[in-house]
């Protein structure tokens, strides 16, 4: 009797990989880490932040219209953004010293941090996919 359920588990199995992959998918959907967006604290967050996981800075001015067009582009596909990215908002007006350390020189900047909170690359606009092309290999 025991070969025979064997047997019959493996058939099943065997017959029906569409019911099981798409169950496999979303487990591996589900424990996928949530993005999430911040606004820039400080020094002390951005270096916990890059020490856990792909952090980008993105250089952010009220009165720049880019500025505006891609925040709403964000809020709009947010969920297409890679996992587990979390963007810190920093006022491109306020935070000086912040953008002296990584030479930004213009709003709608994006500064994607190292582990150690280095900047290693930096562009501007973009929005979604921008942030999924400059992100996808980490």
């Amino acid at each position: 009797m025991r070969p025979l359920l064997r047997l019959l588990l493996t058939s099943l199995l065997l017959l029906s990989p569409t019911v099981i992959a798409p169950a496999i998918a979303e487990d591996a959907v589900a424990t996928a880490p949530a993005s999430q967006v911040l606004s820039y604290e400080g020094e002390a967050q951005l270096a916990e932040l890059a020490a856990k996981g792909t952090t980008v800075v993105f250089f952010y001015a009220a009165w720049c219209p880019n500025c505006r067009a891609t925040v709403t582009e964000l809020n709009a596909r947010w969920d297409e953004v890679n996992p587990g990215l979390t963007l810190v908002i920093a006022d491109y007006d306020k935070e000086q010293a912040l953008k002296a350390r990584f030479g930004i020189t213009y709003q709608d900047t994006f500064v994607l941090l190292d582990q150690d909170g280095k900047g290693v690359e930096v562009w501007n606009s973009g929005g979604v996919n921008g942030l999924n092309a400059h992100t996808s290999a980490l």
